[in-house]
């Protein structure tokens, strides 16, 4: 009875001990490392974009690197927490709602000439738009990306309230998912603005997706904190630090390109700060706005 009461208080402290770190069994260097990306464009541009990065860890870490393009920015930030990603590059909003619920950590930023780790949304309108301020689109329909989007939605949000308009009462929101459908949403005249990222807007430009001649920028935002590449919880402390590395110290410009970057530099949670602010004003005014954590 003796050796099957001290056979049972093992495994009881055992099941406590697992419980307790839920990704335990997980220690180590995995077989393979699984990035999390966000689907601000569509999945195989998103694809596409992240693919010289992804050679290069795979070169660097001596192992399998496998992308992930969530279907979106909720399925990115639930899979991290709930431990199917290893690492994930969040916007700030996705990470502060999902670190609401879970110990996540962030560990790298793109940095930028000029600018350094930051970047800008932009509300566009139609090139023949009557509207000269963001208080002119008071009554009309404006478009969004993802409603966990920071530049595609949140930032956007808090320039209209800046300018005196609440979403819902003073204008019609309309989600699209993607920073791309938003400014093709707004070229082809289906709505009477949107926001999105001012980059992606550029890009897009560039690349002829959208007419230059179809669209013009109605107001830019204050800059924004960037994106963050972020640990999940329970991920190997040594691996961790072989990833951290790696961000890091890429030179390989081709790694950088898709972010526009010089740099990989070091990220802390109070990074976005601001961004919490700017949320914490679109709570008090739409307080069904923050969902609530769960």
């Amino acid at each position: 009875m003796k050796t099957m009461f001290r056979c049972l208080l093992s495994i009881l402290v055992l099941a406590c001990a697992l419980c307790s770190a839920p990704n335990a069994l997980a220690q180590g260097r995995p077989a393979k490392l699984v990035i999390g990306l966000l689907p601000g464009e569509s999945a195989p541009t998103v694809m596409r974009l992240n693919e010289s990065l992804r050679a290069y860890l795979e070169k660097r870490l001596g192992l399998p690197v496998e992308l992930v393009v969530g279907a979106n920015y909720a399925a990115t930030g639930e899979a991290l927490r709930f431990g199917r990603l290893d690492i994930a590059y969040l916007g700030p909003v996705t990470y502060i709602l999902q670190s609401r619920r879970a110990k996540l950590e962030p560990f790298a930023r793109p940095s930028h000439a000029k600018v350094g780790p930051t970047f800008q949304a932009v509300v566009i309108v139609p090139a023949d738009s009557p509207a000269k301020s963001l208080a002119d689109l008071k009554g009309k329909e404006i478009a969004f990306g993802d409603p966990a989007s920071t530049s595609g939605t949140w930032v956007p949000r808090y320039q209209l309230l800046e300018a005196g308009l609440v979403s819902g009462r003073d204008y019609t929101p309309r989600a699209l998912g993607a920073h791309d459908a938003v400014a093709l949403a707004v070229a082809n005249k289906k709505v009477a603005a949107g926001g999105l990222s001012m980059p992606i807007y550029l890009r897009l430009l560039q690349e002829g997706k959208i007419d230059a001649h179809a669209v013009r920028i109605l107001a830019e935002s204050p800059p924004i904190p960037e994106y963050m590449w972020t640990f999940r919880e329970g991920l190997d402390p040594a691996f961790r630090e072989e990833i951290r590395r790696a961000f890091t110290e890429v030179t390989d410009p081709e790694a950088l390109k898709a972010f526009r970057a010089e740099s990989f530099v070091a990220a802390v949670d109070s990074d976005v700060d601001p961004v919490r602010a700017w949320v914490e004003a679109i709570r008090r005014a739409s307080p069904d706005a923050v969902p609530p954590p769960r």
